[in-house]
């Protein structure tokens, strides 16, 4: 089936190829015009085709989408039909869609495997904690299907949101549009790079004194070294047994010139959010991720590669779990 999937894919490319133009074309157009985030949308379509395949349902997402106007519908109709199209046809799911599997994702696999990493992260700690704050939120939809989880919530959980003024008034106009009910959580619009964002989160509502779990997605790139170093000794001084997931990639990933990564980086820069912050990657990468994280007042729980390291390559990128140690 995959083969037959894949036939059907290469048919069906150049309709892909005009709706990626489009696709691009009006979200950069959009974001420059109004100074709303145009890197929130990589992780929001991977989401938005795993609903439509069935991998991981995302109702919120999926109205979202629907509604967003910084979207060319026609253009995401267009890069999505080689995909659904192949699907119907043969029930086969991309791997890029279906995270985890045997074998080791590529990096065009991360925003996939990211979301798996941090739903099976919030899943372990679910009945752990008082508190959900999604760190530079974006239009993460955890908080409106905590319900959907397998092991559902023993106890009410409040959810916090953090991001800039900008993409939070943008996020709420079109939650309200797309009918999805935003009475749950708590929204505190913040600048990492210039707010103290906790106390802002203490003046909504937020209790430090409470287990909390912080989900740091996608973030960490677009920050320099203070302002992560700031965020991460900020929840360390909440209390203890407190999480905190997030994804980094490597100062050596950042500098690469491979094809993929200068045309990644042409890419990032034209949205206006280049990447500026990386992790010392030097084998065994786990050792500097740990100690890192000791620096800034947080234990290591669990560190994922992605992308192989070995005495001859290095990861590219990862995931971690850290953890408020005992006081």
């Amino acid at each position: 089936m995959a083969a037959i999937f894949r036939l059907i894919q290469l048919i069906l490319f150049p309709l892909a190829t005009i709706g990626y133009v489009l696709y691009v074309v009006k979200l950069l157009r959009y974001s420059r015009r109004t100074g709303t985030s145009a890197t929130v949308l990589a992780s929001f379509h991977t989401r938005y085709m795993q609903h439509k395949l069935g991998t991981r349902r995302d109702e919120a997402c999926e109205r979202m989408m629907m509604v967003l106007p910084n979207v060319s519908h026609l253009g995401l109709v267009l890069v999505s039909a080689p995909t659904m199209v192949a699907h119907r046809l043969t029930n086969y799911v991309p791997p890029v869609y279906r995270y985890p599997y045997e074998g080791e994702p590529s990096m065009q696999h991360q925003p996939a495997a990211r979301t798996t990493f941090y739903d099976q992260a919030l899943e372990r700690h679910l009945n752990d904690i008082e508190q959900l704050v999604i760190l530079g939120a974006g239009f993460d939809t955890r908080s409106y299907r905590l319900n959907s989880y397998r092991l559902r919530p023993a106890r009410p959980i409040r959810c916090f949101e953090v991001d800039q003024p900008k993409n939070q008034a943008f996020k709420r106009e079109m939650l309200a549009k797309a009918g999805v009910a935003t009475s749950t959580g708590f929204y505190v619009a913040a600048n990492f790079n210039v707010d103290d964002w906790l106390e802002k989160l203490k003046e909504a509502g937020f209790d430090p004194k409470q287990r909390s779990f912080f989900l740091w997605e996608s973030v960490m790139m677009y920050l320099d070294q203070q302002a992560v170093e700031s965020t991460f000794r900020n929840i360390a001084s909440t209390a203890p047994g407190s999480i905190v997931a997030f994804d980094y990639l490597s100062n050596e990933f950042m500098e690469s010139q491979s094809l993929f990564m200068r045309y990644s980086r042409a890419v990032i820069n034209a949205t206006g959010e280049p990447w500026t912050f990386g992790i010392d990657n030097t084998p065994p990468v786990r050792e500097r991720v740990a100690a890192f994280l000791k620096s800034c007042g947080l234990d290591l729980e669990e560190q994922r590669n992605f992308g192989h390291e070995s005495e001859h390559s290095r990861a590219m990128a990862g995931f971690a779990v850290a953890l408020v140690p005992a006081r």
